[in-house]
């Protein structure tokens, strides 16, 4: 049953789903209605019965002998006398007067009856009775009264409101079916539509997008997020051709100068020094390919999320330190000056080599593409609850429309200029933001007041970390002098 369930269309899941909670609601409607009707018409024959009651008192009255009699019949209609009748009884039980209609009806128990006297139905002979029972005294002498009427016509009356209803209600229930699917067939249209759309889009077509009819109701607002969704998808699908084809690219150089020098060794004879030689410019090719496939799986393991954090508190200006320690060999081949101001007790929470990484990259890239014998400038403070890094170099800059993809991965401003300036393969400022966005942080680039690139990185700061002072340490590179 669940399986068939699960495979019918929503169209006849929700016709019968409708029809259903529609045959309950009118089941229990009519059983309503039908106990609303039998108590009305119950009360209204109680309330004929209370005129009866008082109308017989008149002509109940006392004899010349003192005892009580009935003084006379009551002119009805035939047919309505057949329905009514009348008791009088004395109070030791004797009966004082009977009419032809209650004749069939049991005794009453004069001593049971209460001066307010009490309604009853009663059966006789399969014919349904309603009766009141009362207590009256006409002329100081206590009797017991009771008229009743027929309940058969009531009956009678309530049995065809039932049939009614009963009847009706299948008929009922299957134009709400044909109703219901008729409105979930029109009202699930769209989505057929939708379907037939999003069956045209492939991954060669993902720039055609599913059409909106109406973008305020919920399947507008459902095709809205698919479009939305799709385009993402396509600048996904974009980034992947790109990352293939630049991937492709970087490992065809080394492997075609591989490829190059080893068919140069082939064609003739060498002698051992030169064979060491082309053997040397081959392992550096393979450590460039080596170099750049570590590379390349850090970003994916990065990706997938496999990368296990170790999370501590972190000194940003003793870590900064450290980098432009490590790199300072580098500023002084090119006579640059690398200064570094940090502010004291600056900690945030991070993994350490993870954000070493990050500031080796963005350090790196700095004294790259500056020009010899320029400064670069490293400051690290706190603003508010943030950590902020800014590394400013005095290099050509980065157009601002370039800035949004200079973190994307082979990407490159000017690709002749970062070859001859011996840049790599275009993934350190890629690794940089993954490393600064994993530990919680953000990264972003600007230009400088008087030229250049100023690249920034905020970090939460650790909670433990102290206010700021404002004491302040100033390293500087310059030209091989560290002071």
């Amino acid at each position: 049953m669940t399986r068939w369930w699960s495979a019918t269309s929503i169209r006849v899941r929700m016709t019968t789903w409708y029809v259903v909670a529609m045959c309950l609601m009118l089941i229990v409607y009519a059983a309503a209605t039908f106990v609303a009707v039998r108590h009305e018409f119950v009360e209204q024959l109680d309330d004929q019965l209370h005129d009866d009651f008082e109308t017989a008192e008149a002509y109940l009255a006392p004899g010349p002998d003192g005892r009580v009699a009935w003084k006379g019949e009551r002119r009805h209609d035939p047919d309505e006398d057949t329905g009514r009748g009348s008791d009088v009884w004395a109070m030791d039980g004797t009966q004082i007067y009977r009419s032809e209609a209650s004749a069939a009806l049991p005794a009453v128990a004069a001593a049971s009856t209460t001066a307010d006297g009490h309604y009853e139905s009663i059966v006789v002979g399969g014919h349904h009775w309603r009766a009141f029972t009362g207590r009256t005294i006409p002329g100081g002498r206590e009797v017991v009264l009771r008229v009743s009427r027929s309940e058969d016509r009531l009956r009678q009356q309530l049995s065809e409101i039932l049939v009614v209803l009963v009847l009706g209600l299948p008929l009922i229930v299957a134009l709400a079916g044909v109703g219901g699917y008729v409105l979930a067939r029109r009202a699930l249209a769209p989505i057929d539509h939708l379907a037939v759309d999003a069956r045209r889009i492939t991954a060669e077509r993902l720039h055609e997008r599913l059409s909106v009819p109406n973008q305020h109701d919920e399947i507008g607002r459902l095709a809205a997020v698919i479009n939305d969704t799709l385009t993402r998808l396509e600048s996904s699908f974009d980034q992947l051709r790109r990352f293939t084809a630049d991937a492709s690219h970087e490992l065809r150089t080394p492997l075609s100068v591989i490829r190059g020098i080893g068919e140069m060794g082939l064609r003739e004879t060498r002698t051992a020094p030169e064979y060491k030689e082309a053997i040397g410019s081959m392992l550096e090719e393979v450590d460039r390919l080596t170099h750049l496939v570590e590379t390349l799986l850090r970003l994916s393991h990065g990706d997938a999320g496999t990368v296990r954090l170790v999370a501590e508190p972190i000194d940003v200006g003793l870590l900064m330190h450290e980098v432009v320690a490590a790199l300072g060999v580098l500023a002084e081949e090119k006579q640059q000056r690398l200064t570094v101001d940090v502010a004291e007790e600056v900690d945030v929470r991070a993994d350490r080599l993870v954000l070493r990484e990050a500031f080796l990259n963005v350090v790196d890239n700095a004294i790259k593409y500056s020009p010899p014998q320029s400064a670069i400038d490293v400051c690290v403070y706190r603003t508010g609850e943030q950590a902020v890094i800014t590394v400013a170099d005095q290099g050509a800059g980065i157009p601002a429309e370039h800035r949004e993809r200079i973190f994307d991965r082979f990407y490159r401003v000017d690709e002749a200029r970062s070859r001859q300036s011996g840049g790599g393969a275009g993934l350190g400022l890629a690794i940089a933001k993954w490393a600064v966005e994993v530990n919680g942080g953000r990264i972003s680039v600007e230009g400088g007041a008087t030229g250049g690139s100023v690249f920034r990185i905020s970090l939460p700061l650790c909670p433990s970390s102290r206010p700021v002072t404002s004491h302040v340490h100033t390293t500087t590179q310059h030209m091989g002098e560290r002071i």
